[in-house]
């Protein structure tokens, strides 16, 4: 599925250039014209990376990048700044709140795509290794096979795949929208209630009562990093 690209940018003409070269050159693009409408959204689906413009009205860019970055869930998430500023306290004040990679208006749209890969390259791990280990989890991409605290698990194709990706993301909280857009592939993510039916069925196959996979109010779920294969 092609990589989501969140762009927040009040001027329209911009917005509507990065939007035309994303698309052309395959990412799916999410925008927003200001910090406000930019942050409920990319919190509610957490996309791949972030072009971000630092002057816009109400919260500004680097507002907005200290929300990101202080956001467990997005702390990762690659930012390329765009601006007009040129600047070299600018592009450092950037820097120091958290952006990845810094491009000045006027740009070139080929060299913005060109970032935006570059950013998501180095984001990535060179390869992911093919058993996923977390406490008593234990869980084999490669043979499509989970086991907890030893016993094997009786999956679903989707309920591997979701555990999976729990998985690869330990301690981290994983919203219910990103997970259909990560693990169902849904572009539309307003109705959550299959993510949770599904987690409902893994917490079963885990152990019933057992919460391997915690709730995180308000949020979505987690799976602990430091999870005890002897149990908590």
């Amino acid at each position: 599925m092609a990589d989501l690209v969140m762009v927040i940018e009040d001027e329209k003409e911009i917005r509507d250039l990065v939007r035309y070269n994303l698309e052309r050159a395959g990412f799916r693009v999410a925008v927003a014209a200001d910090g406000e409408e930019g942050l409920e959204r990319l919190f509610a689906s957490r996309p791949d990376a972030l072009v971000l413009d630092l002057m816009l009205p109400g919260r500004n860019g680097l507002e907005v990048l200290r929300e990101v970055r202080d956001e467990p869930s997005t702390r990762d998430l690659p930012v390329l700044v765009l601006t007009a500023r040129a600047a070299e306290m600018d592009k450092l004040l950037g820097f120091e709140r958290g952006a990845d990679d810094y491009l000045t208006k006027p740009f070139s749209p080929r060299e913005l795509v060109a970032r935006i890969e570059a950013l998501l390259r180095r984001s990535r791990p060179a390869g992911e290794p093919a058993v996923l280990q977390v406490g008593a989890l234990r869980v084999d991409t490669s043979a499509r096979e989970a086991s907890y605290r030893g016993r094997a698990l009786a999956l679903t194709p989707r309920e591997f795949d979701l555990l999976a990706f729990f998985a690869r993301h330990p301690g981290r909280v994983l919203s219910r929208e990103e997970l259909l857009r990560k693990v169902w592939g849904y572009d539309y993510v307003g109705e959550t209630r299959t993510v949770d039916v599904h987690v409902r069925r893994l917490r079963s196959k885990l152990g019933g009562k057992d919460r391997a996979i915690e709730t995180v109010t308000g949020a979505g779920y987690k799976l602990p990093a430091l999870a005890k294969a002897g149990g908590r």
